[in-house]
């Protein structure tokens, strides 16, 4: 009964109170098997810590080395596109390494990780739910990257949106018109591409020649006229293919050239093309002019001529006219003096 009594009146005194918290605090201070459990915990953490860095690192390394391989010899905007799987990939499994190390850390702290995994659960399926366009456009701009469907600086058309590629993103992808105009396009929508930009181009000129015009001399005419039209134009690769007659009616036939050229320069040579056999009829068609306008000179000097010599036959016919008649004048007066006198 004393010592209750004593250690009631010790409680309810401070000092008791500061006497007990020191011991209190003493023994978890002196407690050693506590201290080898923060110690084992410590070195876990440590060790947990370090082989999620060293797997980081490991799979850099192999993802790295697969993509140099992969870009060897290629072009410089497909190095581009695998350097960015490369970074994709690398994020992705440097968030899922700190993913496993932070639950694994958890754990070693006696957290309950079951509520925590499942409301991380509940959570992410609210997000997938609510965001299903962005997991949609992030999908399909991954397989764009990888399936290698185009790269910057390629002329594609999707749907009704042609242009040149300027940013291939995991979101949207950005286009550039010919008119100046730029396209934002979510990745999920894209759904058909047309690339230009990955094979050579055809391009094709029908020429409309009037009827009159022969047609062998119009296809040397052309032939003269597209004769080193890769060195004006390096975008037209080889010599152009005339194809001959299109179509043909009562007034022109349309003779065909094809030529293949670069990559999304059908445009240019095409306009390369029709301005050399435009130039080339030009030149003849002056040609021709001056032709026609020397035969015509020549035709009138003709004629003048002609006409001069005409002129000076008909003077010459009335002089010697005139010189005859009076001769025959006088032998006529002498003979009437004689008859006269007679």
């Amino acid at each position: 009964m004393n010592k209750w009594i004593l250690y009631a009146s010790l409680t309810d005194d401070p000092v008791g109170q500061a006497l007990k918290f020191k011991d209190q605090l003493w023994n978890w201070v002196s407690d050693a098997d506590m201290w080898m459990d923060v110690l084992f915990t410590g070195v876990r953490i440590i060790i947990i810590f370090i082989l999620s860095r060293i797997i980081i690192k490991v799979v850099y390394n192999v993802i790295d080395r697969s993509m140099a391989r992969k870009t060897g010899g290629r072009l410089l905007a497909n190095t581009r596109r695998f350097t960015t799987v490369g970074e994709l990939l690398k994020n992705v499994v440097t968030v899922i390494s700190n993913f496993v190390m932070i639950m694994l850390i958890l754990s070693e702290f006696h957290f309950d990780l079951a509520p925590l995994l499942a409301g991380a659960g509940v959570l992410g399926l609210a997000v997938g739910f609510g965001a299903q366009s962005l997991v949609k456009d992030i999908i399909t701009g991954f397989f764009i990257i990888l399936e290698d469907q185009f790269a910057v600086g390629d002329v594609i058309q999707t749907g009704v949106y042609k242009g040149t590629v300027e940013v291939i993103g995991l979101r949207t992808t950005r286009l550039l018109s010919n008119t100046g105009e730029v396209h934002i396009i979510p990745n999920g929508s894209i759904i058909n591409v047309t690339n230009y930009s990955l094979s050579n181009a055809l391009a094709v000129v029908d020429v409309p020649v009037k009827i009159e015009r022969g047609l062998e001399e119009t296809l040397g005419l052309i032939g003269e006229a597209l004769q080193g039209i890769e060195d004006r134009n390096p975008s037209v690769l080889a010599y152009p293919d005339i194809l001959g007659i299109q179509s043909m009616s009562t007034s022109e036939f349309v003779i065909r050239v094809a030529a293949s050229c670069m990559p999304n320069a059908r445009d240019a040579a095409e306009r390369q093309i029709q301005s050399d056999i435009k130039e080339a009829l030009e030149k003849q068609s002056s040609m021709e002019a001056a032709e026609a306008e020397q035969q015509a000179r020549e035709r009138e000097e003709e004629e003048s001529r002609i006409a001069q010599e005409a002129d000076a036959m008909n003077v010459a016919q009335e002089v010697r006219g005139a010189t005859g008649a009076a001769p025959r004048q006088q032998v006529a007066a002498t003979h009437e003096g004689e008859e006269g006198e007679g």
